[in-house]
């Protein structure tokens, strides 16, 4: 039994899997850069900026940056390899599969969904509140009861408390109508994408061009505030705390690889799609960062809407208040977007490989993609963001996708040794270093989160463990094929 957990799937079936194509191929290199900007710029600059850097590591979240955006190249170059040697959906999972193992790929699979369905159902959340905040600045008022969430964290690791609200439609509404854009198909979707990245990308570059002129260098002093006696608080423990945080904004590039399969030329553009959406990205977290915190002492920073915030400080500013709650709400729809675009290819690709139910594997005749998983995404996402507030949801997804991008980084090294001889369109530099160094980073992320995040993922994984014992280990179509 245990050889058969670690059995691994070739990559020509793999491959043979991907050619024999239900699926459009219809995104180009463009496409596939703005599909992965679409998937990272949102939440993490609009929102998360502001409580990292009051919270862990003030005007040095530039450093958090940086060092969460060197973790995400390392493992870009290990996706990018992976995605051009097995041009197939399936990100990781598909990837694990024929380095580790089946257990694993199960594995990292189940952790791609919580990252995908819980990241949609957070952004979801934060475009509810930045458009309660829109309409308020023009004088509609929506009632509080049905813009909140019913539930909320109380003090105790798992404690959950009623907040007296029905549910929080605008978030429920956003999925719904994104999960329609997904199911009429992939071209319409990255079209749909393109237009929304121009225009947040458009009000970023804006608030840092603007903003610039407004930063005050005394802001800056200390650059590295010192450690107030807890881990995680403010020196290079808090840099690497807010590095772990605000990894939640990087996640999403990998969703460019879950559309390998509808890539027109996946063995050259994947590689592109990925490695060039992840130095934009990072370019634009950095420079948004440093003025951010120019503008505003870190310490009063700690707001949803840290952008907004700085830019009420400063009247002759005040014009572009209202760019940046259109930009904000314009990123987090590309970025749900891409989340909900991403998960049911997911299924798909387990689907394919008898781990999950045949229905997942259901493609529509006429729009080709798969509607079933991605009308069940949907739902979930919905209901999940219709119901929980966004300091619970959060905390669920970075720690799944880091461990998801660990595992990716040390595939690279066990294919190398193991078959040497496949023809790699891609080539991580360096391999050695790149894989062992974007691993650790990975780890050492893992571990500056706190002990609630690692129990909810234990529950996740044991979750994941009794559905692939009772169903996926004995469905597998690799096993049935041995058999």
């Amino acid at each position: 039994m245990f050889t058969g957990l670690l059995a691994t799937k070739h990559i020509s079936d793999i491959t043979a899997v991907a050619e024999a194509n239900e699926l459009h191929r219809t995104l180009d290199a463009r496409a596939l850069v703005l599909l992965g900007i679409g998937a990272i710029i949102g939440t993490g600059i609009f929102v998360l900026t502001g409580t990292a850097a009051a919270n862990h590591a003030g005007p040095a979240l530039i450093i958090s940056f940086l060092i969460a955006g060197f973790g995400c190249a390392l493992a870009g170059l290990c996706y990018a390899e992976f995605a051009a040697m097995i041009p197939a959906c399936g990100s990781a999972y598909s990837y694990s599969y024929a380095t580790l193992g089946e257990f694993v790929a199960w594995f990292i699979g189940w952790n791609l969904i919580l990252e995908y369905l819980f990241a949609g159902a957070t952004v979801a959340v934060g475009w509810s509140g930045y458009v309660v905040s829109l309409m308020n600045q023009m004088g509609i008022e929506l009632p509080s009861a049905l813009t909140n969430a019913p539930f909320a964290k109380g003090t105790g690791h798992f404690q959950v408390v009623r907040t007296g609200a029905l549910i929080n439609l605008p978030a429920v509404l956003a999925i719904a109508a994104i999960t329609a854009l997904c199911y009429v198909g992939i071209r319409q979707s990255a079209r749909f994408n393109s237009v929304i990245v121009v225009i947040k990308v458009a009000v970023i570059v804006l608030f840092i061009g603007f903003g610039a002129w407004y930063v005050d260098g005394a802001n800056w002093h200390p650059f590295i505030p010192p450690n107030t006696g807890h881990f995680g608080d403010f020196g290079w423990s808090g840099i690497f705390r807010a590095a772990g945080i605000i990894f939640f904004a990087y996640i999403g590039f990998d969703a460019v690889s879950t559309a390998a399969q509808e890539a027109s030329n996946p063995q050259r553009d994947m590689p592109k799609g990925i490695l060039l959406s992840l130095v934009i990205c990072t370019v634009l977290y950095v420079a948004v960062s440093a003025v951010l915190t120019g503008m505003v002492p870190y310490a009063e920073l700690n707001s949803p809407a840290p952008v907004a915030l700085a830019l009420d400080r400063y009247p002759a500013l005040g014009w572009l208040g209202g760019l940046i709650k259109l930009g904000a709400i314009a990123g987090m729809t590309s970025v749900m977007l891409v989340m909900l675009l991403g998960q049911p290819r997911i299924f798909y690709a387990m689907s394919q490989d008898g781990l999950l139910p045949p229905i997942f594997r259901r493609v529509h005749p006429k729009y080709k993609t798969p509607y079933v998983g991605t009308l069940l995404t949907g739902a979930i996402a919905a209901t999940v963001a219709g119901l929980l507030p966004v300091t619970i949801l959060g905390e669920l997804v970075s720690i799944g996708t880091l461990l998801a991008f660990a595992v990716v980084c040390i595939g690279v090294l066990v294919l190398r040794r193991k078959r040497p001889d496949i023809a790699r369109p891609f080539r991580v530099p360096a391999p050695w270093f790149t894989c062992t160094v974007g691993a650790l980073i990975c780890v050492a992320m893992m571990l500056s989160l706190g002990i609630d995040t690692w129990l909810r993922l234990l529950i996740w994984t044991l979750i994941g463990v009794a559905i692939y014992a009772f169903y996926g280990y004995s469905h597998s179509a690799l096993r049935a094929r041995a058999r």
